[in-house]
């Protein structure tokens, strides 16, 4: 009987336990962790990339317009879930137009989306003076370079701008702690499995 094993690749044989499985990316938390400790990465820097790699962090808005679409509403929801998870840090939102209209109106109007942008996060729950700086480039930083109205210039971007009350230092020393805390609150949560027994015991008994 001819067994269907020529179709195996034979360095899988070879290949270290669990190479399969890892992506390039396991252990770079530990990582992350131990540069940021030792200095040789800003804690402002290191969460500015976990908070772009997690959520989007740019809307963009119709032409001639700082108006929130239910698209990019539902996009700063997901960002305001981000930014209440962690109470230490700023956040900075910067306006951007396309290259149609002057200096004077683009820089007004990125200035409109931007505000626009801070004022649904504070409806979100989040405190405005954690959202430090409004910021207007205006038609200055296109994403596309052309004089016609483009789309993906129109745009606001978040960005960690730094720590409440410039407290770095501090956050440094308690950085694991911070954004590890989402992680470890799942290890005191109730299983389903247990939440449903305890509430079928009588409390009297």
């Amino acid at each position: 009987m001819v067994m269907g094993l020529a179709a195996c690749d034979p360095s899988e044989f070879y290949s270290e336990l669990g190479s399969d499985v890892d992506n390039g990316t396991f252990g770079n938390p530990t990582m992350n962790n131990e540069l940021v400790m030792t200095g040789k990465i800003d804690a402002q820097v290191a969460l500015g990339q976990r908070f772009a790699n997690e959520v989007p962090t740019t809307i963009t808005f119709a032409f001639n317009s700082s108006e929130l679409t239910q698209e990019t509403r539902a996009v700063l929801h997901q960002q305001a879930n981000w930014i209440r998870q962690f109470p230490e840090v700023r956040f900075r939102v910067y306006g951007h137009t396309d290259l149609v209209g002057s200096n004077a109106y683009n820089k007004a109007l990125g200035l409109r989306r931007a505000k626009a942008v801070v004022a649904y996060l504070a409806s979100e729950g989040i405190s405005t003076s954690r959202l430090e700086a409004v910021v207007s480039y205006g038609k200055t930083r296109p994403v596309i370079q052309t004089p016609g109205p483009e789309q993906r210039n129109r745009r606001t971007v978040t960005e960690v701008s730094g720590f409440v009350e410039n407290n770095a230092m501090v956050i440094n020393g308690k950085y694991a702690a911070i954004i590890m805390r989402n992680y470890l609150e799942l290890g005191v949560r109730v299983h389903p499995e247990n939440a449903q027994v305890q509430t079928q015991v009588d409390p009297s008994k």
